[in-house]
């Protein structure tokens, strides 16, 4: 199918953000595509604060979001932003890595005060870097996300049905994108075909 990069913009190894988005990559990887995880906090610091674009985890994971289909983007709210350790990830990017990609934004927090945040902080951004289709994103309660011993999670009932709604249509969108090449190997017309 496609190639999925899912980000996790987290700090923390053990938040509810990255073990929701690795719960969610199941989902797509059962869908039939390839998921790549990137979780932003094993960028060097010292990369990413110090704008060095030269450094090999920068030229990493550009390069992995140049490969990828679509992209997964979740990020904890602080001060009704996405985390700054993705803002310093997307600042290094090229200016247009999410051309041709869709995008799904998701965001975890503690109040419904934030629920905006999507749509308001990060689909701007996410629009600005050139993705081709920002799909409808989802905002989900801290307390909706149970974190179990064994590292599994299960989401409250009426979050997890919206959450496999949103992660269903990008699905379904990555499965409906043309292939690479297509375009410019099909003519558009008889007439150009035989002008070729």
């Amino acid at each position: 199918m496609a190639t999925v990069l899912s980000v996790s913009g987290s700090p923390s190894a053990s938040s509810r953000t990255n073990r929701l988005l690795r719960h969610l990559d199941d989902r797509l990887t059962a869908q039939g595509h390839e998921v790549i995880p990137l979780d932003v906090r094993t960028v060097p610091a010292q990369a990413l604060l110090g704008a060095d674009f030269r450094h090999p985890a920068i030229s990493e994971a550009a390069g992995l979001f140049a490969r990828a289909d679509g992209v997964v983007v979740g990020t904890p709210v602080y001060k009704a932003s996405y985390s700054g350790v993705l803002k310093a990830l997307l600042d290094f990017l090229p200016q247009y890595a999410l051309t041709g990609k869709t995008v799904l934004p998701l965001a975890t927090g503690g109040s419904t005060a934030h629920v905006l945040a999507i749509d308001y902080a990060l689909r701007p951004v996410l629009n600005s870097m050139g993705a081709a289709h920002v799909v409808q994103g989802w905002f989900t309660l801290d307390r909706d996300i149970t974190v179990h011993e064994d590292g599994t999670v299960t989401v409250a009932p009426p979050a997890a049905e919206a959450l496999e709604q949103v992660v269903d249509q990008f699905s379904v969108v990555l499965a409906a994108r043309p292939a690479v090449g297509a375009v410019a190997s099909v003519p558009t017309s008889p007439a150009l075909a035989a002008a070729g």
